[in-house]
């Protein structure tokens, strides 16, 4: 049993910004073959999730702490849309369609989310 809570958010974030990336994986899943790709990701300002997408699986965000924007991109690579979720203005989570080009920027110290897709883990390109 894990608990998510303050603390184990803080110690996360306290991880995240000591590491080269500004970012880190604590997975809930067991192998990266799994069917469900369960973790939390804390990630600091100056990381970014490049732009990407999954062809095979749609993705969705839940933020537990700190805020991001979510980019969309059309087929031109150009910003369509984008959406900022942070819990303090009331917005909490996204899902992102398969095949839907987005990106992450990071805006706050202590940002992290619940992040789910299905598996198996596929790299981005």
């Amino acid at each position: 049993m894990e608990i998510i809570n303050r603390e184990f958010l803080n110690q996360l974030s306290r991880k995240a910004s000591k590491n080269e990336r500004l970012r880190i994986n604590h997975n809930f899943h067991q192998s990266p073959d799994a069917p469900s790709q369960r973790l939390l990701n804390a990630m600091e300002p100056g990381t970014r999730i490049p732009v990407h997408k999954h062809d095979h699986t749609a993705e969705t965000y839940v933020l537990l702490s700190g805020s991001i924007r979510v980019d969309f991109y059309n087929a031109e690579n150009e910003v369509s849309e984008s959406a900022v979720l942070d819990p303090k203005q009331g917005t909490y989570g996204i899902n992102i369609p398969a095949g839907q080009i987005h990106s992450l920027e990071v805006l706050e110290h202590g940002t992290v989310i619940f992040e789910c897709k299905d598996g198996p883990y596929v790299a981005i390109k």
